[in-house]
């Protein structure tokens, strides 16, 4: 998940989108590439003892890989899916210069070959930024789906990131895709959001995906108690799982997978949340 802007939610649509995939039992991996770290909060991981992306990123060999992924704490709810985390660290900061070598583009890359064949889809939460670990990112998946808020600024960005998408695609990935543009934290009895959502949709047409996702204090609530959302209680939780339900269809019809069970393809679907 990507965005060139930050604040617009794409930790939240990772653990949303990891929510979804964990409820429909698949394998998934997320890989928290934002300094912040805060997708391993969300999914109940403690880094102690675990090597991070920041080793991942100095050595893409298979006993650091092995060593920097954890299993979530959101498997002890039930049976059925996995989740597990390439652990973050604010120490991948130190990856993130604007000018990387065709060698650490593709080290990402080169560490998730390693693993990939054990899961159904890979998650990456991306860095707000277009230097070197979002680049990094991109190299390493098959499709990005770009986070925006129906703001001022979200058409400027959206454009910058879509631009850029196709600038890694031509000369880094062919097979980059973007998956379309996720509108997060809507407000639906705001004239200001519906004139923006308008906006994005005449400037972005098919690429501007349905449902959007409206602002629920509930998420917010099942992302700080580090659960699934769809394990949280409530009928506003419930309609925000179904919503990530549908966007994950998305994410598995592009790759040619079986939407009810994640299967189709010999390797996972890399994904990129992006804002």
């Amino acid at each position: 998940m990507s965005s060139l802007k930050g604040g617009v939610g794409k930790t939240t649509v990772t653990l949303g989108l990891a929510s979804a995939a964990f409820s429909r039992g698949l394998r998934t991996l997320v890989v928290d590439f934002d300094p912040q770290s805060d997708v391993s909060t969300g999914l109940a991981v403690s880094p102690e003892g675990f090597l991070n992306v920041a080793d991942v990123l100095e050595s893409p060999k298979e006993k650091t890989v092995r060593a920097a992924i954890a299993h979530s704490g959101w498997n002890d709810y039930h049976e059925g899916g996995t989740i597990d985390l390439m652990v973050g660290s604010p120490s991948s900061i130190n990856f993130d210069g604007p000018h990387p070598s065709a060698r650490d583009i593709w080290k990402l890359e080169e560490a998730l070959a390693i693993v990939e064949s054990e899961y159904d889809l890979v998650l990456i939460d991306c860095a707000p930024s277009l230097n070197a670990l979002t680049r990094t990112a991109w190299a390493a998946s098959d499709r990005v789906l770009v986070v925006a808020e129906p703001s001022l600024f979200a058409v400027a960005a959206t454009d910058r990131a879509l631009r850029a998408i196709e600038e890694i695609r031509r000369g880094v990935s062919p097979r980059l895709q973007p998956l379309g543009i996720l509108i997060n934290r809507t407000q639906p009895q705001s004239m200001e959001h519906q004139f923006r959502i308008r906006e994005l949709r005449e400037m972005f047409g098919p690429l501007v995906l349905t449902p959007q996702l409206p602002e629920r204090p509930s998420l917010q609530q099942a992302q700080g108690a580090a659960k699934p959302v769809h394990m949280w209680p409530g009928e506003p939780s419930q309609e925000m799982a179904a919503n990530f339900d549908t966007i994950l269809d998305r994410v598995l019809r592009s790759a040619g997978m079986d939407a009810e069970r994640g299967t189709g393809g010999p390797t996972a679907q890399a994904t990129t949340v992006t804002d």
